[in-house]
């Protein structure tokens, strides 16, 4: 039994310290699904008034996870906030951080939370890389 608390001490200390450190925390509950981390996701999204959200499905297609999201925010200031308040959320609803990169920059921001990785960029930076295109056949998106 004190193994467990121990365990649960140092997990929660994990993912106190993951928004501060960046690094990849993980929940150990079974019932998160990466359909309910990508429907959180993209509710999160839509309350932050995130624009052009484009759902790519990975499954079968590469490891590197299940889901991936394209969206764009109006300037760098939103896209930072929108990041930000995501990783809270999904720090306060499933107990899991999440690796995060460019937030410093607000052009493009990276939010991978192992199962969904989320693109958000200015609209120029977007235009620019068409990420979607690498990932949707026939340009799809």
């Amino acid at each position: 039994m004190r193994f467990k608390e121990d365990r649960l001490l140092s997990l929660n200390n994990d993912v106190a310290n993951a928004t501060d450190t960046g690094s990849i925390v993980t929940s150990d509950s079974p019932d998160t699904t990466s359909e309910a981390l990508l429907a959180r996701i993209l509710t999160s999204l839509d309350e932050d008034k995130a624009e052009d959200v484009v759902q790519i499905d990975l499954r079968g297609k590469t490891s590197i996870g299940d889901y991936m999201v394209i969206c764009t925010g109006r300037s760098s200031r939103q896209v930072t906030a929108i990041a930000e308040k995501l990783i809270e959320r999904l720090k306060a609803e499933f107990g899991r951080g999440a690796k995060v990169e460019g937030k410093e920059t607000g052009d493009w921001v990276l939010v991978d939370t192992g199962d969904v990785i989320l693109h958000i960029f200015r609209p120029e930076v977007r235009e620019f890389y068409q990420l979607e295109k690498m990932w949707v056949p026939g340009g799809a998106a």
